[in-house]
């Protein structure tokens, strides 16, 4: 295979990718259960299985060795993506998932910011700019939120990009790098075996538990498989560019498939908010490669 026809395969799988977690929204919207913690604890099972599988069918004998591999750094990371997969679950059942995705969309600022304040590391003039803008589109999206009563859980979905900021600048510090996959599916274990309590007596019905495997296996597992696969040739300004229709695709579904409209605030603030990310990583793509962005179709 050629290195264009390479990258071009690459960037499909990540669309691919983002494609698998924008359908989240339309999946928890379809549900009869909606207790977040019932449902944080089935997809992270359902997720766990699937990636299981997946290690099994690459690794065969030596998965668990795969596994144990991560170490301290791929638990304090797995722990962080735990994290992460209940901090949505809960986010998006108490606001809409247009302001869940917008808020977690500012992940990488997060990264930038905490790696500025915690290892000194530069942040270049035009990242500061755009993240200022962000942060303006989250506080428009915010008061729309507020109006609605929908802060609060507009409000825990932080908690999703700034756990993603200490894992980036955790695994930083300690000089690691870890193996996504497997510290995905111990995020999966643990989050299940965290939920479950909280998650009795399950009410779920058939329909849902066929909802519930496809957010597990498809929604989150395949997307980070195919995450995985793309990150081999893509540039990190790549991914993160593509990663931005997750946000597009997630509110647009929700909207065209179940009625939820986003509401007027939070399409300004997620205009502004994607904007600014798209135009960081644009130019990130840029200085990186010396030639002209890449239009991404």
């Amino acid at each position: 295979m050629t290195p264009a026809r390479a990258h071009r395969r690459a960037l499909l799988l990540m669309v691919g990718a983002t494609l698998c977690w924008s359908s989240a929204g339309v999946l928890v919207r379809s549900m009869h259960v909606t207790d977040a913690w019932e449902i944080a604890f089935w997809r992270s099972a359902f997720m766990s299985l699937f990636l299981g599988g997946w290690l099994w069918q690459q690794h065969g004998g030596k998965t668990l060795r795969r596994i144990t591999a991560v170490g301290f750094p791929g638990l304090i990371s797995a722990s962080l993506f735990t994290v992460m997969f209940v901090g949505f679950i809960v986010a998006i059942s108490h606001t809409t998932v247009a302001n869940t995705l917008i808020v977690i969309s500012i992940a990488p600022f997060f990264a930038a910011l905490f790696g500025w304040l915690f290892l000194r590391e530069p942040v270049a003039v035009r990242t500061w700019v755009t993240m200022l803008a962000a942060f303006a589109g989250i506080i428009v999206m915010f008061y729309g939120a507020a109006s609605q009563a929908r802060w609060l859980g507009a409000l825990v979905a932080l908690v999703v990009p700034v756990a993603f900021g200490f894992n980036t600048v955790l695994l930083r510090h300690m000089h690691a790098t870890v193996d996504m996959i497997p510290a995905v599916l111990l995020a999966g274990v643990i989050s299940a075996v965290l939920t479950l309590p909280l998650a009795l007596p399950i009410s779920a019905n058939g329909s849902d538990f066929v909802l519930l495997a496809i957010m597990g296996a498809v929604q989150l597992g395949l997307g980070c498989v195919l995450m995985t696969i793309a990150s081999r040739v893509l540039a990190a300004a790549e991914i993160g560019l593509v990663s931005i229709l997750e946000t597009v695709f997630g509110t647009l579904s929700v909207w065209a498939l179940v009625g939820e409209h986003p509401g007027k605030a939070a399409l300004t603030g997620g205009a502004i908010v994607v904007g600014a990310l798209a135009i960081n990583q644009l130019f990130a793509l840029r200085e990186r490669t010396g030639a002209e962005p890449v239009a991404i179709k």
